[in-house]
C-alpha cells in the first residue's frame, strides 16, 4: 500500500478563519480609534471647566482659552499634561479616520489632517498672562494657534466632500460658524496684548471650538455606523 500524504499547509477553511480573525481584530481597533475622537472632545471640555476652577478669578466668557495654559496661570500643571493626552487622543481618531476611508480620499485626506493637527499638539509654545512684556513664546504661540486653526478648517472642508449633502451642509455651516467667531475672536487679540477688557472673547473663542468638538463627534460616529468599505467618495 502506498503511504498517505498529508497536507502541511493550511486548508481553505483555515486560511478563512484567520482572515476573518485578523478582520475582526482590525475592525475593532478601527472602532476604538475613532472612539478616540468622541473622548477627545469630551475631554477637552472637561479641561476648560476643570481649568477654570483651578484659576481664581477666571472668566470663561471674557478670557481665551489660551490663559489656562499660560505662563504662570495656576491651572498650567493640569492644562499641559490634559494636552497631551488630547493631542494623542486626535492622533488616534486622525489614524481611525484613515482606516475607515477605504476609496474615499478626501476621508483620508481629513484623518491625515488630524493626525498633523494632534502631533502639533503635543507641545504648544506657552503665552504669558495678560499685562507681561510680549515676548517671542507669545508670538510662536500666536503662529502655532493659526496653523491649528488652518488644519481644523482644511479637515471639515475636505468633509464636505466626504459624505452625502446633509454631512455637507452640516459641514459649510461649520466652516461660517468659524469664519464669523474667528474673525470676532481676532479682533479682540490686539486688547489681549495691550490688557485691555475683552468681554466676550472667551465666548466667541469657546463657540468656534465647540463647533469643532461637535464636527468630531458627529464624523466619529457616523464611521463607526458605516463601517469600513461601506464608505465611498460622493460627488
Amino acid at each position: 500500500m502506498n503511504p498517505s500524504i498529508t497536507s502541511s499547509g493550511p486548508t481553505n477553511g483555515e486560511a478563512l478563519l484567520t482572515m476573518n480573525g485578523k478582520s475582526t481584530i482590525n475592525n475593532t481597533l478601527r472602532r476604538v480609534l475613532l472612539g478616540c475622537g468622541i473622548i477627545s472632545s469630551l475631554l477637552y471640555v472637561a479641561m476648560n471647566i476643570i481649568g477654570a476652577m483651578f484659576f481664581e478669578g477666571y472668566s470663561s466668557v471674557s478670557q481665551t482659552v489660551s490663559e489656562l495654559s499660560a505662563i504662570g496661570a495656576p491651572s498650567r500643571a493640569l492644562w499641559v499634561p490634559l494636552g497631551v493626552l488630547y493631542s494623542l487622543l486626535m492622533v488616534a481618531f486622525g489614524w481611525g479616520v484613515r482606516q475607515s476611508a477605504s476609496n474615499n480620499r478626501p476621508l483620508r485626506v481629513v484623518g491625515a489632517l488630524f493626525v498633523a493637527f494632534g502631533l502639533i499638539g503635543l507641545y504648544w509654545p506657552p503665552m504669558h498672562l495678560r499685562g507681561m512684556v510680549f515676548s517671542l513664546t507669545d508670538a510662536m504661540h500666536i503662529v502655532y494657534a493659526i496653523i491649528t486653526i488652518l488644519l481644523m478648517m482644511l479637515a471639515i472642508g475636505f468633509g464636505t466632500v466626504a459624505f452625502g449633502k446633509y454631512f455637507r451642509f452640516y459641514s459649510i455651516a461649520t466652516l461660517v460658524i468659524f469664519f464669523i467667531f474667528g474673525t470676532l475672536t481676532g479682533m479682540d487679540g490686539p486688547r489681549i496684548a495691550a490688557n485691555l477688557s475683552t468681554p466676550w472673547v472667551g465666548v466667541w473663542e469657546r463657540i468656534n471650538i465647540g463647533a469643532f468638538l461637535l464636527w468630531v463627534i458627529i464624523l466619529a460616529t457616523i464611521l463607526l455606523r458605516k463601517g469600513k468599505f461601506a464608505v465611498t467618495e460622493t460627488r
